[in-house]
């Protein structure tokens, strides 16, 4: 990253209004007769009716369309545990994408603790005001017992976005990549390197649409999780195979694809060639993938490859999920956010992929001709379909699961 753009982004985040998000008032002020209604005496009576009926709250308040993206700020980014007050621009940058591609306000929300009951209770007591919760850049393992709880707590969506966002954008473009391969899910040996939020619901997810746990091999930073490990938590006991392969390149021999959440350059040369015919690579450690495209184009013909980057193709991009989870979340008033729901919104990426693409798009991104292919497996995050496709079929799956109060 060069000096000039660490200072333009410097500069962006303090031009004056400071930060990226401010709050706009949605009805008249003008006269007295305005403010009356804003507030006393006419504010009374939306309180009386919600005092009635609790729900009246979504039609007299901001509720229905109101996220709070929370954080304690323990594994922002790539820079790790930077806390809470450093993690606020990330969580103001968050609420520009859910404004931007999905048009759901937000209040970014960072908690000064790092022990997950005072977290959970602090978002448990604030959560009544809110139409969703977003959990944010929270360290794993800590984030699975915070998001299960919330969710079984509140009456609202609880969504860890560094899980499920990621799990649902990786879902979506593997189904594509392994179509185009030739391949099916449920016989392909899946490598995923990094076993932290977002590689345990990438794999949990990858199972629920038929990936096989026998073919699933998943290491971390010491190597292999096999069964005669003794240090495993409960998460990653899960994916604990019986096997004798215990390093990175044991686990390659013969993979049909690699899922790289880890960190940069760990997929060689010789681990990419010893890999199964047509593979599929998802290099996603950010900015500096697993192993760059330019190497590994170079070193097989055959492969597909994705990265995490804009600058390559087929990005995988959180922003193709969360916006448009919750929209259709909001829409339907859902409970909480399902199962069926994020598997709803994987086919509804992987089909959006295969339509042809409009030109607006290909003009956002100066290109000539982009159609369903090797190089392109995932809608690009312009596309304005998105918006159309996927909170539908998230609101219809909140519908078939019963979490959806209209």
């Amino acid at each position: 990253m060069s000096k000039d753009f660490k200072q333009r982004a410097l500069d962006y985040h303090e031009k004056a209004p400071a930060g990226k998000l401010a709050i706009h008032i949605t009805k008249p002020t003008a006269t007295q007769d305005d403010l009356s209604l804003a507030y006393s005496p006419g504010v009374a009576e939306p309180v009386r009716a919600i005092v009635r009926e609790r729900d009246d709250a979504y039609r007299y308040t901001g509720k229905g369309n109101l996220v709070a993206v929370i954080t304690d700020g323990t594994a922002v980014l790539g820079l790790g545990n930077v806390g809470p007050l450093a993690a606020k621009p990330v969580m103001e940058g968050k609420g520009v994408l859910f404004k931007r591609f999905a048009n759901i306000d937000v209040y970014d929300i960072e908690v000064d603790t790092t022990q997950p009951e005072d977290f959970i209770n602090t978002v448990a007591r604030i959560a009544t005001g809110f139409g969703g919760i977003n959990l944010e850049d929270i360290a794993a393992p800590r984030c699975f017992e915070i998001e299960r709880r919330l969710s079984e707590r509140l009456d609202i969506p609880v969504f860890h976005d560094d899980q499920h966002g990621t799990a649902i954008i990786t879902a979506a473009g593997l189904l594509n990549a392994l179509e185009i391969q030739g391949k099916k899910l449920e016989d392909v040996r899946i490598v995923c390197v990094g076993a932290g939020a977002a590689g345990i619901a990438s794999m949990r997810l990858l199972m629920r649409l038929g990936a096989l746990r026998k073919n699933i091999f998943m290491l971390d930073t010491k190597g292999v999780i096999h069964g005669q490990r003794t240090d495993l938590n409960e998460y990653k006991q899960i994916f604990a195979q019986d096997t004798e392969a215990r390093t990175l390149a044991d686990a390659c021999a013969d993979a049909d694809v690699f899922i790289g959440l880890s960190g940069p350059d760990i997929l060689s040369v010789e681990m990419l060639n010893s890999m199964a015919p047509r593979p599929v690579i998802f290099a996603l450690s950010n900015p500096d993938p697993e192993i760059m495209p330019e190497l590994a184009l170079a070193t097989r013909s055959d492969l597909i490859m994705a990265t995490g980057r804009s600058d390559y193709p087929n990005q995988v991009n959180n922003v193709l999920g969360f916006p448009f989870i919750f929209r259709g979340a909001l829409d339907v008033r859902a409970r909480r956010i399902t199962d069926e729901m994020h598997i709803a919104a994987v086919h509804a990426l992987a089909q959006l992929a295969r339509e042809p693409v409009p030109q607006c798009v290909l003009g956002a991104y100066g290109k000539q001709h982009l159609e369903f292919g090797p190089e392109y497996i995932l809608p690009t995050p312009f596309d304005p379909r998105l918006i159309d496709t996927v909170p539908a079929a998230v609101a219809e799956a909140a519908r078939k699961s019963g979490v959806a109060r209209i």
